[in-house]
């Protein structure tokens, strides 16, 4: 009964984007991709069933595979995909404020969202335009500064980016396919690879970040620390999940817990994503060293 319940709660979440969605895209004349939403709406408001884990995680697909539709829609007008230089925009998130409780509060995904990351945002633009401007003015004194701020301010944009996609209402359980035998192969098993991670995100110190990564090098998955975000990294790899364990996180909620955080957090993991992100990421593979 529990479990309908939360089912319902998400259909209709997803409804109400669902609605925000077309808004937009009738202003803007998105045809396609409108009476897609439409079609997802109807199914859903005429659906007179019990709503299965099977249903729902078809249904998390569609509604993943159409914000996809509407990010490369909103990429195709802007600039041809290109992004110019300090022309970063904060990205909408794929659910409701609201969406991700009880695990993580409305008060600090919006906080979260629309203070912390748009400050990223707006860091790596002014970052970027001071440093188009050395290059105009051939003036590179401060260039070690704003190449810092760039390093920061960017890391902290792309990974917030990768974070809010990386989490779904009802998510959780297990990857599938592809991304769990590239697991079961690396780490063992699922659960070894769990813990690993968990442990990895608990004893970051201070400020910082788990990541589940791919190596085209090594041609496997790596789990990584880092503080900062844009220190410890490893390049040549690709961030596939991400974990934010910075206190303003979950400092609101959750106080000094943040094992409590971490372990509520695998509930809504969105593995869909995480899967979507692996088999694009692994079609990259560089001459092992």
């Amino acid at each position: 009964m529990e479990q309908q319940r939360h089912f319902q709660q998400y259909v209709e979440e997803v409804l109400v984007w669902s609605e925000q969605m077309k808004e937009v895209l009738n202003r803007e004349n998105g045809e396609m991709l409108y009476n897609e939403l439409e079609n997802l709406t109807n199914q859903l408001r005429n659906y007179e069933g019990e709503w299965t884990e099977s249903l729902i995680y078809n249904i998390q697909e569609t509604v993943d595979a159409l914000y996809k539709q509407a990010e490369r829609l909103n990429a195709v007008r802007q600039e041809g995909q290109r992004v110019p230089i300090g022309g970063h925009v904060l990205p909408p998130l794929p659910y409701a404020y609201d969406a991700l409780e009880p695990y993580i509060s409305q008060e600090i995904m919006k906080l979260h969202h629309t203070k912390h990351h748009q400050s990223y945002v707006d860091g790596l633009n002014k970052a970027e335009k001071m440093m188009q401007k050395a290059r105009e003015t051939g003036n590179y004194d401060l260039l070690k500064h704003w190449e810092r701020e760039a390093a920061f301010h960017g890391s902290g944009h792309y990974l917030h980016t990768i974070f809010w996609n990386n989490m779904t209402p009802n998510g959780g359980g297990q990857p599938r396919e592809e991304l769990l035998q590239q697991i079961n192969q690396d780490f063992g098993s699922f659960e070894t690879f769990k813990q690993h991670f968990t442990e990895a995100a608990e004893k970051a110190e201070g400020v910082g970040w788990a990541l589940l990564v791919w190596s085209p090098r090594s041609h496997r998955l790596e789990i990584l620390q880092t503080e900062k975000h844009q220190l410890m990294t490893q390049w040549d790899t690709i961030p596939l999940l991400v974990l934010d364990v910075w206190e303003h996180a979950y400092y609101l909620q959750y106080k000094n817990n943040r094992s409590a955080y971490i372990n509520n957090w695998w509930k809504i993991v969105n593995w869909r994503n995480v899967e979507q992100r692996f088999k694009e990421a692994s079609k990259l593979r560089w001459q092992p060293f």
